[in-house]
């Protein structure tokens, strides 16, 4: 799964990365210990223009009554995210790209003791993960929210968690988006699984509060 990640980019290098307009609401960088239902930052493709903006992260079906009227939505599994009610339809004409400097992954010790790992390209370029969105609106209230797709652990991640991010590379930006035609799911069942580099983190990021570039430093393994 992908439950927590940090982004370091600034908002206009994200904008020239993937050559798409700015939002005026983005939401603040560097931010090393980004969590679910915080605003995060996509990349949507319309009109033949992409569009740099901001997103809840977690995914409200349209049938919820209230945002937390069921389970919080962050994942969506790429086996299963084009035949599930609350995402089949997202899955079709709905998807972003979600940038990313690197994610969080835990592992436990036979205390039950949680451990966690920070995990990013070797080379420190950017990550990209394959994400899905909805608009939902009731009462008067409209948020837009989206879930990352996530895949099967290949690579270093192995070690470490069952699942992983769905990672979408450069030349495929344009297909995930819908801008290249139809045949995005490969990408959801061939995503990259080497290039990626894991090392120890302080557990302080175990807090959702925790802050600060000292979240993705490593350090030595106890």
């Amino acid at each position: 799964m992908c439950g927590r990640y940090a982004i370091t980019l600034p908002p206009d290098a994200m904008a020239q990365l993937f050559e798409a307009t700015p939002a005026n609401d983005l939401p603040e960088v560097p931010n090393y210990n980004v969590c679910p239902t915080n605003d995060i930052h996509t990349v949507v493709s319309a009109d033949g223009a992409r569009r740099l903006g901001a997103m809840r992260w977690g995914f409200i079906p349209h049938w919820y009554k209230t945002p937390s009227d069921g389970p919080l939505l962050i994942n969506a599994r790429a086996e299963t995210v084009a035949e599930k009610p609350a995402f089949r339809a997202a899955c079709r004409t709905r998807r972003c790209l979600v940038p990313a400097s690197g994610f969080y992954e835990w592992t436990k010790d036979d205390e039950g003791v949680r451990y966690p790992w920070y995990i990013t390209h070797a080379d420190g370029t950017p990550l990209v993960f394959a994400g899905v969105w909805q608009v939902w609106e009731r009462g008067g209230e409209r948020l837009v929210t989206c879930a990352i797709v996530t895949t099967e652990a290949k690579g270093v991640m192995k070690d470490i968690h069952h699942r992983m991010p769905v990672t979408v590379t450069p030349e495929n930006w344009g297909l995930w988006l819908g801008e290249a035609g139809k045949g995005a799911a490969v990408l959801m069942h061939e995503a990259p699984g080497e290039g990626f580099t894991a090392h120890r983190v302080d557990r302080a990021v175990n807090s959702n509060r925790a802050s600060g570039p000292e979240l993705i430093e490593p350090i030595e393994e106890e």
